[in-house]
């Protein structure tokens, strides 16, 4: 059953509050203080914590309008990660930060590969905390300990910049075509070279990748 931990009103100078976010973790002191944090910073409208996935599917079904889970890694007698299953399962597309104890690089790499937007460290300041809130919530990643590619705004050709300044602002292969005289050939030769260069499997992904090292 969610327990809802506060609710704090928006103020009028706060323009992106995110309105409700799940906390799913099985520790009371971590998850206290993690809910100030956020209250504080005036992050959020409500905190809702659950400690099991069982429980977190269940309140994202009453409530699949949440803006951000938070996911522990390791729950008592589950996995964490198992919840990006169950919401796939339910039809539930909510964003999942993991923030977790584990540091290693591995757990890091197995969250983003389940479709983890972001990777926090337990041990992580308020700033870090505040920084990850306020990039996911603007559509970006937040990995700041893996090794980002090697990549910079040279890497790509003047004309993959131009594709991939056209797919941020989420034109579709015909529209980059036309915008830039190119047939949906070169354009999708184009987007091939620059997924792999940024490591990208999709084109969301892509766009927050190329924010993320500051392309577009």
């Amino acid at each position: 059953m969610a327990e809802k931990v506060a609710c704090v009103a928006s103020s009028p100078g706060n323009s992106v509050p995110l309105s409700r976010v799940l906390i799913v973790d099985d520790h009371p002191f971590f998850l206290f203080g993690l809910t100030a944090i956020l209250e504080q910073e005036q992050l959020v409208n409500e905190v809702v914590c659950v400690t099991s996935v069982t429980d977190a599917v269940e309140d994202l079904r009453c409530h699949p309008e949440t803006s951000l889970v938070l996911l522990d890694l390791t729950l008592q007698g589950e996995a964490g990660l198992s919840l990006f299953s169950e919401l796939e399962g339910v039809g539930v597309p909510v964003p999942v930060v993991v923030i977790s104890s584990r540091e290693d690089e591995t757990s890091v790499r197995a969250a983003k590969s389940a479709g983890a937007v972001g990777f926090l460290p337990k041990s992580a300041d308020r700033r870090s905390l505040v920084r990850m809130i306020r990039r996911v919530s603007g559509g970006d990643l937040f990995y700041p300990s893996l090794q980002m590619p090697a990549h910079t705004p040279e890497t790509l050709t003047p004309r993959q910049l131009e594709v991939l300044v056209l797919l941020a602002e989420g034109l579709p292969n015909k529209r980059i075509c036309q915008a830039l005289s190119l047939t949906e050939h070169t354009v999708k030769t184009h987007l091939k070279a620059i997924f792999a260069h940024l490591d990208a499997h999709n084109r969301t992904e892509c766009v927050a990748q190329a924010r993320a090292l500051g392309l577009i």
